[in-house]
């Protein structure tokens, strides 16, 4: 009778702690400021053959702020950048020119601006 009197007194002791007012599990406060959203898209070859290991940049139209990121096996890239606008800029190699690139990005909070794609020709050696 006692190791179930302890058994108890220790389940309703826990029973109260998991009822104790926490706030909300999902978080709504206002998020930071360097919160924005996301630039993705892909970096290919003319013909659509996917082009790894390119350095992407986006470079903030008004400040300068530049970040970047390398396109995957797929050839496929996202970088994460606060709220603002965007120029966009692929590396290029030696014998390459590139076909077409995606226009200036306008991102805001939460946004997943996609299909932000490249293009890149190979040159005739």
């Amino acid at each position: 009778m006692r190791m179930f009197c302890r058994a108890a007194a220790v389940g309703l002791l826990a029973a109260a702690a998991a009822c104790a007012p926490r706030g909300p599990v999902v978080d709504t406060a206002a998020r930071p400021a360097g919160v924005g959203g996301t630039i993705a898209g892909n970096v290919h070859a003319t013909g659509g053959a996917p082009l790894s290991g390119r350095l992407v940049t986006a470079t903030h139209v008004e400040n300068g702020e530049r970040h970047e990121s390398s396109s995957a096996s797929t050839g496929g890239y996202t970088i994460k950048v606060p709220a603002g606008t965007y120029t966009l800029e692929v590396e290029i190699r030696p014998g390459e020119t590139l076909a077409s690139k995606p226009p200036d990005t306008d991102v805001n909070v939460g946004d997943i601006d996609a299909g932000r794609d490249f293009e890149i020709t190979a040159g005739q050696r």
